[in-house]
C-alpha cells in the first residue's frame, strides 16, 4: 500500500528508565522496547518513541500533539495520580489539555470541539 501509514513522534529523554516509568504508570502506555538509548511505547494503537539525550534544552523545546478523547484521557491520567488541568475549548476549535513529562517534553492532547 502506498502513502503514509502513521507518524511516530520521537522525544528526548534525559533518563529512559524515568521516562518509561512516567509514560507507563501515569499515561498508561505499554513498553514495546527498552534499551540503553531508545524506548518504544504504545497506547491504543498509537506509538511514541524516546531517545536518550544529555541536553535538557532539547526536550524542553520539543512537543507532540495527540488526538483522542480528552475527557476520557484526562480522567484516566487523574486516576493514575497525574495532576493536570482539565480540557478547555481553545479559540481554534479544539478541546485540549497538556502534560509536561519529567524532562520537559510537552504533550498536547486534543480533539475537535
Amino acid at each position: 500500500m502506498a502513502g503514509i501509514h502513521a507518524t511516530v513522534p520521537v522525544l528526548a529523554s534525559l533518563d529512559l528508565a524515568e521516562s518509561r516509568q512516567f509514560y507507563t504508570e501515569r499515561l498508561g502506555f505499554d513498553c514495546l522496547h527498552a534499551s540503553a538509548d531508545y524506548l518504544m511505547l504504545r497506547r491504543d494503537g498509537c506509538e511514541l518513541h524516546l531517545w536518550h539525550c544529555t541536553e535538557r534544552h532539547i526536550a524542553e523545546n520539543t512537543s507532540c500533539y495527540v488526538r483522542g478523547d480528552t475527557a476520557a484521557l484526562h480522567a484516566d491520567f487523574a486516576q493514575r495520580g497525574l495532576l493536570v488541568e482539565p480540557p478547555q475549548v481553545r479559540p481554534w476549535g479544539m478541546r485540549e489539555f497538556h502534560v509536561i513529562d519529567p524532562h520537559g517534553n510537552l504533550l498536547k492532547f486534543g480533539e475537535p470541539a
